[in-house]
């Protein structure tokens, strides 16, 4: 399976990487281990989690997928053959009685980026982070003071790069010209919010700066949160997964149109609507690999074939028509 690198980061990724925020929520340990085990037989072996995966599952804390993904390092000793990412810099903590909480944000702050790297490798059971995000801006804190965190990490050898999630044009914009001015490391990556339904604000300005800047783009939601698979044409049909109830929000006109075109050039490619919707991702200049999680085995072959799968030109009009905002 063909690599793409991930900005100037030095390391590299199959078309597609591995969602783990399912580990430890929708999957046991046991089935855990049979898509990870998987998807180093089928080659797709960038893995990205966090350290929040998966607080907001009944009983979680937080740690769960890194935990898993550890545990299964440690079992199978192939640490070499998978490239790990993870996060930093969300909310972490249990919830309280009504189901509100954590009730602080820990942010970017060199002592908790600090304390959370320590907490990650012990998770991971491994001695370094091939990409270490951070999981949304902080406002609070100096751009500076967290790249120079970041960057104590890198000279230590527990991190080899960093990548920012969740950031604004404007402080992406601002956080690499900071990089730039005090010699600190930059983000080499950025993880936004884009697929299909969710396209205009990454289109507008995350793109194109990313583009300029050779910032490698590992998008979350790419199908999303499952709606371009097609599962969901109906209310009825909310109650097929936990995330079903999310889906209210896409099941609009052109929802039901970008379906419609999704049906269209998958019956054309003998693919799914899911392949499809991810090929045209790939297809974008912008995009370096998508994100996308499996519960199944059957589903982890869907996305090899979405890896592989080369939309042509007309294809991609028509889905680009049908998905304008």
């Amino acid at each position: 399976m063909q690599q793409r690198k991930l900005g100037g980061s030095g390391i590299a990724t199959p078309p597609i990487i591995f969602g783990g925020n399912v580990f430890g929520w929708t999957l046991d340990k046991a089935a855990s281990f049979r898509i990870l085990d998987k998807l180093v037989d089928v080659g797709l072996t960038c893995i990205d989690t966090a350290d929040v995966y998966s607080a907001w599952a009944p009983g979680n804390q937080g740690g769960e997928s890194e935990a898993i993904i550890g545990d299964w390092l440690a079992a199978r000793g192939n640490r070499a053959k998978v490239t790990i990412l993870t996060k930093v810099g969300m909310q972490m903590g249990p919830r309280d009685a009504d189901g509100n909480g954590p009730k602080h944000a820990v942010g970017l702050s060199p002592r908790w980026i600090a304390q959370g790297v320590e907490d990650s490798l012990r998770r991971l059971r491994t001695d370094s982070i091939d990409l270490y995000q951070a999981h949304k801006d902080d406002p609070e804190t100096p751009l500076a003071d967290s790249l120079g965190a970041f960057g104590d990490l890198i000279k230590a050898g527990k991190v080899r790069a960093i990548g920012a999630s969740n950031y604004s044009a404007a402080r992406l914009g601002e956080a690499l010209a900071v990089s730039a001015q005090h010699g600190l490391p930059r983000y080499q990556t950025l993880q936004p919010l884009y697929n299909m339904m969710d396209r205009k604000v990454f289109e507008a300005e995350l793109g194109p700066l990313c583009q300029r800047e050779g910032i490698g783009v590992i998008n979350y939601y790419a199908l999303a949160s499952g709606f371009l698979s097609g599962k969901y044409r109906s209310e009825a049909d909310f109650g097929k997964s936990k995330r079903g109830g999310g889906m209210a929000k896409y099941l609009t006109p052109r929802g039901l149109a970008v379906l419609d075109a999704l049906d269209a050039v998958a019956k054309e490619m003998s693919a799914t609507p899911a392949q499809v919707a991810l090929a045209w991702l790939l297809a974008k200049p912008a995009v370096t690999a998508p994100i996308a999680s499996a519960t199944t085995e059957a589903q982890v072959d869907d996305l090899v074939k979405a890896a592989t799968l080369t939309l042509p030109a007309d294809a991609v009009a028509t889905l680009d028509g049908a998905s304008a905002e």
